[in-house]
């Protein structure tokens, strides 16, 4: 009986450990596994976001990249920029300079206008409703310019006409094509500087026939080109004025 009872004590006695055994673990070792869990939980997370982080900075850096390559091309084409602008205000201040020299150069001519003299001359005829240079034309105007060499104080005055055939303000628009046709050929053939030469056009005005004939209307369709000089008056003058 009492052998009985101790293995039945004994027995009651291991189970009531070993109850406490997992009451223990419950308590104690369980809560710390939930928490290690939640931290491998937050681990994972954490190294999911470092890697999207590391993305996007990769992402981020190319992006950089793209972007100092664009703005260096931008500084560049603003350097360009920037010098073509310089060499444009060096050559406007060299025109500058240049027209002042011709502006001061034709005060001198209006200073002193009465002095200028026709010193040679010639008429330019046209076709009808034509503005185009022919070439017994342009032998003319060759001769002209090549009198312009030897003159120091001058200017050549170029004047458009037409004949009375049509409507009055064509025919002064046509007047001034022709007496610019002059001009251009003078400025640009023959190397005429252009502050030289006064122009003007005049239409019907002026007419040297006043005839109906198909000769007098010939002979209206014209540019009367006359050189003024003041050589003669200076020189009369012992060479000074």
């Amino acid at each position: 009986m009492t052998q009985k009872f101790l293995i039945a004590m004994l027995g009651a006695t291991a189970l009531i450990s070993g109850c406490a055994t997992k009451g223990y673990v419950r308590q104690n070792v369980t809560p710390v596994q939930d928490k290690l869990n939640q931290v491998a939980d937050q681990v994972n997370k954490e190294g999911t976001d470092l890697q999207k982080t590391q993305q996007d900075v990769a992402k981020n850096t190319q992006a950089i990249s793209a972007t100092d390559e664009k703005a260096t091309a931008a500084d560049r084409r603003a350097g360009d920029a920037m010098n073509r602008a310089n060499q444009a205000s060096d050559q406007a201040q060299k025109q500058a300079q240049k027209d002042d020299q011709e502006f001061a150069q034709l005060r001198g001519v209006i200073a002193n206008l009465d002095d200028y003299k026709v010193s040679n001359q010639a008429i330019v005829l046209f076709k009808f409703n034509s503005a185009e240079l022919s070439p017994e034309d342009k032998q003319q105007l060759d001769q002209l310019a090549s009198n312009t060499g030897s003159l120091k104080r001058y200017f050549i005055a170029v004047e458009g006409y037409t004949d009375t055939t049509g409507d009055a303000n064509y025919n002064l628009q046509l007047s001034r094509r022709r007496a610019d046709a002059v001009v251009v050929y003078l400025s640009a053939e023959k190397k005429v500087p252009f502050y030289q030469i006064r122009t003007i056009g005049l239409g019907e005005n002026n007419l040297v026939d006043n005839g109906k004939t198909r000769e007098a209307r010939a002979k209206n369709r014209r540019v009367e080109v006359k050189i003024f000089s003041a050589d003669a008056a200076v020189a009369s003058l012992g060479g000074g004025r």
